[in-house]
């Protein structure tokens, strides 16, 4: 395969991972398919889409621990602020600032973690592009 085309498409396989926004899973399933249909054509390539896959995988295995993490946080507020338990009109949620992490905190946090996915992706496309071959950080790695 020559050259130019083949880093075109270790770029697309990067590039693919933005199709989550578009529809569910689809960070992991777009890669996956691409990588699937051009891994036989180079060892770059292969070794790409391996990279973006395992990236995905773990990026979305965090995104869920961290929203696990926040289930007790809510729970914990909803019985904090129940003032008279035969009158159930009054509930309130209320992350103040004697939570954990506060509402605008874990929001903060998860939007700090998406703008480092959407960095992390567009470096390793634009790293495919010149046909370096890029290595995700705190990557598990699910597909050897």
């Amino acid at each position: 395969m020559k050259q130019n085309k083949e880093n075109t498409n270790a770029f697309l396989i990067h590039i693919s991972a933005f199709s989550g926004f578009i529809f569910p899973f689809g960070n992991i399933i777009t890669p996956l398919i691409a990588w699937q249909t051009l891994k036989d054509r180079s060892n770059f390539l292969d070794e790409q889409g391996k990279e973006a896959i395992n990236f995905n995988i773990s990026y979305s295995l965090y995104i869920f621990i961290l929203t696990l993490s926040f289930i007790p946080l809510f729970i914990g507020s909803i019985f904090k602020n129940l003032n008279n338990f035969n009158n159930f009109n009054q509930v309130s949620i209320n992350f103040d600032s004697h939570s954990f992490f506060g509402f605008m905190g874990f929001a903060s946090l998860a939007g700090i973690v998406g703008v480092i996915k959407i960095a992390l992706i567009i470096i390793a496309a634009l790293k495919a592009k010149e046909g370096e071959n890029y290595k995700y950080p705190f990557t598990i790695k699910f597909i050897k």
